[in-house]
């Protein structure tokens, strides 16, 4: 960051604490919007009072000399969605941090230069976040708090040079990923040893080797925890879940084996430990489990 020479996790901690990013009424919890047009809208999410950070997905096209292409199943075509601006605002007023994730499972990315890596900054930038470079916002003139790198196509090149380019725009920008839970992941291993990243939200589901093995049977994803936050610098570390059983092929936590054995064993771990992500806010509508285990994450 430039601004007075601060860190930005340090930063954020002065904001968590001031009570700006509700945190104080979402206990830290993180959740991804957009893959399903029954979830309702992202007014209707932020305003839930349960997430900390709500992350639109997906930027699922870049790179490659490809037009960036923003997918959100339904919620808008491709080119309409300026009307989220004042959902996004909404959000903003609540103290919740909107962020855009690029990637996702199927998409059709990835960074081919240094330059490229670059260039993308540079459209997120003047695009989604604070720049003032193009006249087409595709989410309309509110900007975003930041944005989120969910990359799973198994190509990590370049990605650590679009993190370094989006940090050393004015300001900087919030950075957060969201790897594999098999260490170190596939597709962002060297992006994440920048150490610019200011919250990891780990996917700890669809990895049967490191995640939850049911009947209070968290040996896996405790000890990949641990080599997570010890591997990886980064300003915190999410817990990332699916919200249902129907939400990922593997690692689902009932509510009560998350609050009363998995949380206490992995905020028992030094190493950063911020909350829990949820995949996504149609399965967490569907279940309300964000609001079942608020007052414990």
């Amino acid at each position: 960051m430039a601004t007075n020479n601060l860190k930005w996790p340090y930063v954020l901690s002065l904001l968590l604490v001031a009570g700006m990013v509700g945190i104080a009424s979402a206990g830290n919890i993180a959740v991804y919007w957009g893959q399903n047009v029954n979830e309702g809208t992202l007014a209707d999410a932020c305003s839930s009072g349960n997430y900390a950070y709500v992350i639109i997905s997906f930027l699922s096209t870049f790179g490659n000399g490809q037009a960036p292409v923003l997918n959100l199943a339904g919620h808008c075509n491709p080119g309409e969605c300026a009307g989220l601006a004042s959902d996004i605002q909404s959000c903003k007023s609540q103290g919740v941090r909107v962020l855009l994730s690029l990637g996702g499972r199927g998409g059709n990315y990835g960074l081919s230069s240094t330059d490229d890596a670059n260039s993308l900054a540079d459209y997120l930038w003047d695009n989604f976040l604070g720049g003032t470079g193009s006249s087409s916002r595709p989410l309309g003139a509110a900007a975003l708090d930041g944005i989120d790198l969910d990359i799973e196509n198994g190509n990590p090149a370049h990605y650590d040079e679009l993190a370094s380019a989006l940090k050393a725009k004015d300001g900087g920008v919030l950075l957060t990923a969201a790897p594999q839970c098999p260490y170190p992941d596939a597709s962002l291993g060297p992006a994440l040893q920048t150490g610019l990243f200011d919250a990891v939200w780990v996917q700890f589901y669809n990895n049967p080797g490191c995640a939850y093995a049911g009947g209070g049977d968290d040996a896996n994803l405790v000890a990949a925890w641990r080599t997570w936050t010890g591997g990886v610098r980064a300003g915190s570390f999410y817990l990332g879940l699916p919200a249902s059983e129907d939400a990922a092929g593997s690692g689902y936590i009932p509510t009560g084996d998350l609050t009363g054995t998995v949380l206490p064993a992995v905020q028992s771990v030094d190493g950063g430990y911020g909350g829990i992500m949820l995949w996504s806010r149609y399965y967490d509508v569907m279940k309300n489990y964000s609001g079942q285990v608020k007052g414990s994450v």
